[in-house]
């Protein structure tokens, strides 16, 4: 008889692997979770350390709860953040400051417990209206330095709190005298070798079961030590090398009638500069913490379910008198790693959480400090690298020392003055740097950029004597103090090198928007031009950039505002035109013309014997696109647009055509169909050369034939010419 292994099936296989991943990330719950409460309940709040205990490993198993049922990441395992710890420590430490300052013998325990739910509670409120908002990508907006000196101060803090975890005492300059002695700079040696060990392993191999094992060896180490130097555990703990044996968890829900009547509410105008802070980091690492989760296991995860998951979270967190926290990149990687990717994991984590309710007592009387001070210098001196090193090589060095800047004021002055000044200094280096982006994309004058209306010989010989009197600057991006006042110099350097300028033309396409001072800055253009006899005109002028220029001013009867660009150069060059020429021109005859360029009288009779007049009335079709091109047109009189299909059954205009100028002549050559419509734009008289008289003249008259061939091909050479122009105004 062949007996069979028992085998099990995929879900159970499943479950193990998940269980197996949150047993793994649950050591680490349980080794940050107390170091975390050492940070937090340090110095007058270290009597308390039971109910620190009970309000971390409450925080762990909520937030563990939660976030395995409701995120987008299935494998995420929450609990509580060395940065919102680091954040929580400090708002505990300010009200037990104000507190000692106004009474010295007021109890601390439940006003620091309501703090911290009523931070938890009022952090997950404003995370969920982050995420039903969507304004949780907003904090994305904020200047990296600031995000940088904000969490590079984080960093210092743990490594501050680390040492007072380690010593019993603050590292301030007042009390740097208290670590002049060899067991409290041995403690310090220990637990920097803590931290280098974690670094020289765990944070280059990234290891999944790594961090446990280190940590679990570094206590298996120190026992081991102070049995071979004599050391008894009780003597351990009587020197500060282990901590005292905790009495039993002690759990208590903050929220009676008597605590919050007698809760300090006088205090809480100094604190709400720290409990900003702690929603700002808590709502930072959650979103930064997704994101870094993302990288590392390839899977996309929903921002906003994210926030409202974080936020429901610690809203419960402190309902039951825990503290803030947010999803762990290094807990949900090594759960991952671990093979948990199902919200078991999660749950895992939670009950370890829970069983630590009963276990902490006894597995903290056996703790090192320098084990768990070592991880939290570890924690702060990583935090501290990645902001003040690598931030190095992907920041400028005006963003650098703003960063190195706002660290500084944070540890002198507190949070709210390193955001405020941050801010403040983010905006400063970012108006600086957009002032150096040329709000001048292209520049250009009536010789060499003009409309698309194709005019006679004659009017192109003014234009290109004249044409420097129209003077054109393509604006771009958003206009405001800096990049106005650029323009403003940039205008007058331009008419001093151009003082023929009679047009000067703005092109706001590629404007985003403006600013009152900008507008102020157009004011100065306005006067600089009006004093030099200079007419300005607006193109493609946006309403809230209208508005801006109409507030201050600018916009007035004698300021030209013109939807597009062609059309405004159009009426500028009929002007100049006017002003040169005079109405002689348009009086003359079509003999006279066609004499103009074919050289004698005789030529001129001849064609004028195969044309055919017509007249047309504005609006009017000539020609459709698609037709076949047996005809070419002379226009004698009036002005016609060639015009291709655009959106919504619309046509645009691409080019324009006055009086004493010929369209069709290609068509006629290369007999190919018409590739777009010829439409009167005003009324017009025309004289249309047909394909058949054009064959005749071909056959009966070849010297009439080659001078309008030789017609033809100067015409086409003088519109390749401008179209080349035109090209190179664009790509500058």
């Amino acid at each position: 008889m062949v007996s069979r292994s028992p085998s099990f099936g995929p879900g159970i296989r499943t479950a193990l692997n998940d269980v197996l991943g949150g047993s793994a990330a649950g050591v680490l719950t349980i080794t940050f979770g107390l170091s975390y409460a050492l940070l937090i309940f340090a110095g007058p709040l270290a009597p308390y350390l039971s109910y620190g205990v009970a309000a971390t490993f409450i925080s762990s198993a909520v937030l563990a709860t939660i976030l395995a049922l409701g995120s987008s990441l299935p494998f995420a395992v929450g609990g509580p953040d060395g940065s919102t710890a680091a954040m929580t420590a400090i708002l505990a430490s300010s009200l037990v400051e104000r507190m000692a300052a106004v009474d010295p013998s007021a109890p601390l325990l439940v006003p620091v417990l309501i703090t911290l739910g009523l931070s938890a509670i009022v952090t997950g409120i404003v995370l969920c209206c982050f995420g039903v908002t969507r304004l949780g990508r907003a904090i994305r907006y904020v200047p990296y330095p600031v995000v940088g000196g904000f969490l590079g101060a984080t960093g210092c803090l743990l490594i501050f709190g680390a040492v007072g975890v380690i010593t019993g005492h603050r590292l301030q300059l007042a009390t740097l005298g208290q670590f002049a002695n060899m067991l409290t700079l041995s403690e310090l040696a220990a637990a920097c070798a803590m931290a280098l060990t974690l670094y020289l392993t765990w944070h280059r191999s990234r290891s999944p079961f790594g961090l446990p094992v280190i940590l679990i060896g570094g206590v298996i180490a120190a026992h081991i030590a102070f049995r071979l130097f004599g050391i008894s555990p009780a003597e351990a703990q009587a020197s500060g090398w282990t901590f005292q044996a905790l009495p039993r968890i002690s759990f208590m829900l903050p929220w009676d009638g008597n605590g919050i009547i007698h809760y300090p509410w006088y205090t809480l105008p100094d604190l709400l500069g720290n409990l900003t802070a702690v929603i700002f980091v808590t709502a930072s690492s959650a979103l930064f913490n997704t994101t870094g989760i993302e990288v590392a296991s390839h899977r996309e995860a929903d921002l906003e379910r994210e926030l409202n998951a974080t936020g429901v979270a610690n809203i419960l967190s402190g309902a039951f008198g825990g503290y803030t926290g947010c999803v762990s990149v290094s807990r949900s990687m090594l759960s991952f790693n671990s093979g948990g990717t199902g919200r078991l994991s999660g749950l895992t984590v939670a009950a370890i959480s829970v069983l630590m309710l009963a276990v902490a007592p006894m597995l903290l009387g056996y703790m090192p400090k320098f084990v768990l001070g070592g991880l939290l210098i570890y924690l702060g001196a990583v935090q501290l690298h990645k902001w003040i090193i690598d931030s190095r090589r992907r920041l400028s060095v005006t963003e650098y020392f703003s960063l190195l800047a706002i660290i500084v004021i944070i540890l002198q002055w507190g949070f709210i003055a390193g955001i405020l000044i941050g801010v403040v200094i983010g905006c400063a280096t970012f108006a600086l740097s957009a002032a150096r982006i040329d709000s001048i994309k292209y520049s250009f004058d009536g010789s060499e950029y003009r409309s698309s209306l194709d005019r006679s010989r004659d009017d192109q010989a003014v234009l290109a004597a004249h044409g420097g009197k129209i003077q054109g600057l393509n604006l771009q991006s958003y206009l405001f103090f800096g990049s106005a006042n650029r323009l403003y110099q940039h205008v007058k350097a331009l008419l001093a090198r151009h003082p023929e300028c009679r047009f000067l033309v703005f092109d706001f396409k590629l404007v985003t928007g403006i600013d009152s001072s900008a507008a102020y800055s157009f004011a100065q253009i306005k006067r600089t031009a009006h004093d030099r006899g200079i007419k300005l005109v607006l193109v493609h002028l946006p309403p809230a950039a209208a508005k801006a220029l109409r507030s201050s001013g600018f916009i007035s009867d004698e300021v030209g505002i013109v939807p597009e660009l062609d059309h405004a150069l159009e009426g500028c060059e009929n002007e100049i035109i006017a002003q040169h020429q005079g109405l002689e021109q348009e009086e003359a005859s079509l003999r006279d013309w066609f004499t103009q360029i074919l050289g004698t009288e005789q030529d001129a009779a001849a064609l004028m014997h195969r044309c055919q007049r017509i007249e047309v009335d504005a609006g009017e079709t000539i020609v459709h696109a698609g037709d076949a091109a047996d005809s070419m047109h002379f226009i004698l009189d009036g002005r016609v647009g060639i015009m291709i299909p655009a959106d919504q059954d619309r046509t645009t205009r691409v080019r324009s055509l006055g009086r004493y100028t010929t369209i069709g002549e290609m068509g006629l050559v290369s007999q190919a169909s018409r590739s777009a419509t010829i439409q009167a734009e005003v009324a017009s008289i025309l004289y249309v050369l047909s394909a058949d008289q054009f064959e005749a003249i071909k056959a009966n008259d070849p010297s009439l034939s080659q001078k309008l061939l030789t017609y033809f091909v100067s015409v086409m050479a003088e519109r390749l010419t401008f179209a080349n122009r035109t090209i190179a105004v664009l790509r500058r």
